[in-house]
């Protein structure tokens, strides 16, 4: 069956004067607009194609690459506003609709939003929406601490950042633990630091313990080799010019210096740091 709001690999069956029709064992008439036709081709090839609504809500596919596609999580900015809803541009040519029933907010032409994209069963319309919650649930968790996640920021709190992590579940980065520029909106990487009890997931955007260490251990040595050998920082330096230099925690630089200490590469006097 041909998925709509996803990517399906269809045949090619036959060119007509207004594209090319695809088809599965179960469809045989979907419609490939004549703009979007490949360069080159041959009836019986297989093509992969996103599939979704027209304008008069007929199935239709398209080789244009959306921003979002069903049941993902995405950044889309509000192309107008209407009596139905809201209506993102998705990179498609037509817009994708936030009724204003899913609207966590009332949403404003020109202004983005974190939304998840879904096939509505009532209408079988794909539709957005921006009431999060609903979507993203920590039921069922397949993760453990130290796992290397997907991030997607949703939200600035007075705790730090929410995240969507994995486009299943929700998360916090606290703020205490951000040495790097965020905004809504970014995807990147993480590291779950913590399940708790409650389900509430904590993420932190550096990995912990031994398998952080390395990495900043390698990041103040490379350091330490532009400098000519000399960093004017060690384990009694204010959090503020170690964060500066490094974007890490002072408790993260002194245990990589510390590691470096032992492996007999640099030296740690009072007025910084000497490679050895």
């Amino acid at each position: 069956m041909i998925e709509l709001g996803n990517y399906n690999t269809l045949k090619i069956l036959r060119e007509t004067a207004v594209g090319l029709f695809l088809g599965d064992d179960d469809v045989d008439d979907l419609l490939l607009p004549l703009k979007y036709i490949p360069d080159a081709f041959n009836i019986g090839d297989d093509i992969n194609v996103f599939c979704y609504l027209d304008h008069e809500e007929r199935p239709i596919a398209t080789t244009l690459k959306p921003l979002i596609k069903r049941n993902t999580f995405g950044w889309l900015r509000v192309a107008e506003v209407n009596e139905f809803g809201a209506f993102l541009d998705w990179g498609l040519e037509k817009h994708l609709l936030v009724p204003f029933r899913e609207q966590q907010i009332k949403m404003i032409a020109g202004e983005w939003y974190v939304v998840f994209c879904y096939l509505d069963e009532k209408t079988f319309r794909l539709v957005a929406s921006s009431r999060l919650n609903k979507f993203a649930k920590n039921e069922d968790i397949l993760l453990s601490p130290n796992d290397e996640v997907d991030l997607l920021v949703s939200r600035q709190s007075e705790l730090g950042w929410d995240v969507i992590i994995n486009n299943k579940y929700q998360g916090l980065v606290f703020k205490s633990e951000v040495f790097q520029p965020m905004q809504v909106g970014a995807t990147l990487k993480g590291y779950v630091k913590k399940i708790r009890e409650d389900n509430k997931i904590d993420v932190v955007l550096k990995p912990i313990g031994h398998l952080g260490l390395e990495p900043a251990a390698k990041q103040i040595f490379e350091q330490l080799e532009l400098a000519d050998g000399y960093i004017p920082l060690h384990d009694k330096s204010a959090p503020e010019e170690i964060r500066e230099m490094f974007q890490m925690s002072k408790k993260t630089f002194k245990k990589a210096i510390g590691a470096l200490y032992r492996d007999r590469k640099i030296d740690i006097k009072e007025d910084g740091i000497y490679r050895v």
